[in-house]
Parts: structure tokens; C-alpha cells; sequence
């Protein structure tokens, strides 16, 4: 998600990227992961979408959301990126405004677009994953995905995403390693853009 202090000046999605395009590197945008990560890749690939070398955005890593959240309500930054269990919290109580969610679909119980539906081709998710090492065999590998499947069909795990706010991309086997494939390939110009 893309989120904003309550009294920034820009009230949404468009606001903000209008004055990122006309000055990239004096609209500092704040994300909890380190170059590379989720919440780095979020902003370079809507800078991307909305004509903005990534070259240009001024990214700031901050050490986990307890930094980035104080340095978006100090207006150190200008926005900040991050996932939606993260601050929902402080959208429900009005101190951050939500200006768009960077996944597919919008968040349920939450007033803003997804990047896509204001305009920018930009679909990503920070999503998680579980693997094992190479060399498993048949068997062990099938004993592996149908202990994960019953972790996911059980009802703390649906609690857990209700939480956090988090979807359902559920994935075992080839169908989690053609997601991985694709993804790599997604990021991977990107980050060949910023030298990464």
C-alpha cells in the first residue's frame, strides 16, 4: 500500500504522482526493507509505470515499519510503502491516508484504488514462501506440500489472514515454482536498472 501522514498535501493517488514526475528526487519515499526488498520494489515499479526512471526516486531503507511509520507521520518522507497489516491500525484511526494499494484487487473495509484502477500498470504483492533445500525426493517432497496444505486449511491460519489483512495466493509445487519463475523475471529489470 501507499500511504501518506494525514496532513500531507496530497490527497491522492494522482496528487502524489504528479508531483513525483515533476521532481523524483525531492519526493523521498520511505519503504521498511532494504534495496531490493518488497517495499523497495513497490516504488520503483510505479515509478516505472508512471514515466519515472527508477534511477531517480530517492528511496529510503528504514530498519522494519516502526522507523518508516515515524519518519511518514515526521513528514520525513513523503510517502511510504509498505504492506496493509502493517498500518492498518493508523488508517482506522486517521493518522496515515491511504492513497492506494499496490495488489490486485482493493482491500476490503478500505476506501482506496488498487494502482491499476488509478492508471498504473503495477500489480505486486509482498508475498511469502516456503521452501525446502534441493534433492528431496518424491516422497519426502509430497509429505512436505500436504503439511503445508493442512496448515493452510486450518482455522488459525484463516484467523491469521483476517488479522493482518492478508490474501490468499495459495500455492504448492510447480505451480509455486512457475509463480517464483515469474517473478524473477518481473524484478529482475528493475533491479538491472538500479544496478542491484
Amino acid at each position: 500500500m501507499v500511504v501518506v501522514a494525514k496532513d500531507s498535501p496530497y490527497k491522492t493517488i494522482d496528487d502524489l504522482i504528479g508531483a513525483w514526475k515533476e521532481n523524483p528526487g525531492k519526493l523521498p519515499v520511505g519503504g521498511g526493507s532494504s534495496p531490493g526488498g518488497p517495499d523497495h520494489l513497490a516504488p520503483m515499479l510505479m515509478a516505472r509505470a508512471a514515466g519515472i526512471p527508477p534511477k531517480q526516486v530517492n528511496y529510503i531503507p528504514f530498519d522494519g515499519g516502526g522507523e518508516l511509520l515515524a519518519s511518514i507521520l515526521g513528514n520525513k518522507v513523503a510517502f511510504g510503502v509498505s504492506g496493509v497489516g502493517e498500518y492498518l491500525d493508523q488508517i482506522k484511526a486517521g493518522e496515515l491516508r491511504l492513497l492506494a494499494v499496490t495488489g490486485p484487487e482493493r482491500v476490503k473495509g478500505l476506501d482506496a484504488p488498487t494502482l491499476k484502477e488509478a492508471g498504473y500498470d503495477v500489480n505486486f504483492t509482498n508475498w511469502r514462501g516456503i521452501v525446502a533445500p534441493p534433492g528431496l525426493n518424491d516422497g519426502e517432497r509430497d509429505k512436505l506440500v500436504k503439511l503445508i496444505e493442512e496448515l493452510h486449511d486450518s482455522d488459525e491460519w484463516r484467523k491469521s489472514m483476517e488479522q493482518n489483512g492478508w490474501d490468499d495466493a495459495f500455492l504448492t509445487g510447480d505451480e509455486f515454482g512457475a509463480f517464483l519463475d515469474a517473478e524473477d523475471k518481473r524484478v529482475v529489470s528493475v533491479l538491472k536498472e538500479l544496478g542491484l
